[in-house]
């Protein structure tokens, strides 16, 4: 199974960060970004790639005893930014969730789960948008622009997720993936 380690905001934060993206689909060319699902919001932590089944038990255990070692966070979500020209994310300020991450990427290993380190050190973003394939790429300066203000109300994040993820519909325009959370482990407890 596609599994990886997140913090998910409360639906007030999301809401929020909702409005001021509804903004930015009005900007030129948001057409030609493929916009993640609001239902699917997540800020990852570790990404761990295919996992097998019978290592859960073990994840499981090890993510629930790093999770108590890291206390809750208290964060919002503010402002934006890209990587390069390929993905455009709204950004977090507050508590450093990085302890929590190496926290999680440890107890991974730990298990016997060797993550796919796709970005290199960790760095706290929602993902919102991405380029299409195929299309002409899009200048993502407008969007983080337009973002630059947005200050969402702080929150705690009190817990992290083990989350899988469903592969979308092949051959399905505009397919996302679905995610289901395995297990929530709390942190500080």
């Amino acid at each position: 199974m596609r599994l990886f380690v997140a913090v998910v905001p409360p639906r007030s934060a999301l809401a929020e960060l909702g409005g001021a993206v509804d903004a930015l689909r009005d900007l030129p060319g948001a057409e030609g970004l493929r916009w993640t699902e609001r239902a699917g919001w997540h800020v990852t932590l570790v990404f761990l790639g295919e996992v097998d089944e019978d290592v859960l038990p073990a994840l499981s255990e090890r993510l629930e005893r790093a999770a108590r070692r890291h206390p809750p966070c208290r964060i919002s979500l503010t402002g934006g930014g890209r990587f390069g020209d390929r993905t455009l994310w709204a950004g977090l300020d507050g508590d450093d969730l990085g302890r929590a991450a190496a926290g999680a990427e440890a107890a991974a290993r730990r298990a016997g789960v060797h993550h796919e380190d796709a970005h290199g050190r960790f760095h706290a973003h929602l993902t919102l948008a991405r380029q299409r394939a195929g299309r002409t790429r899009v200048g993502l300066r407008p969007f983080t622009d337009a973002l630059t203000q947005f200050a969402g109300t702080p929150w705690t994040a009190a817990a992290i997720s083990l989350v899988r993820s469903h592969p979308p519909t092949p051959g399905v325009p505009g397919a996302q993936p679905r995610y289901e959370t395995v297990r929530t482990c709390p942190l500080g407890h």
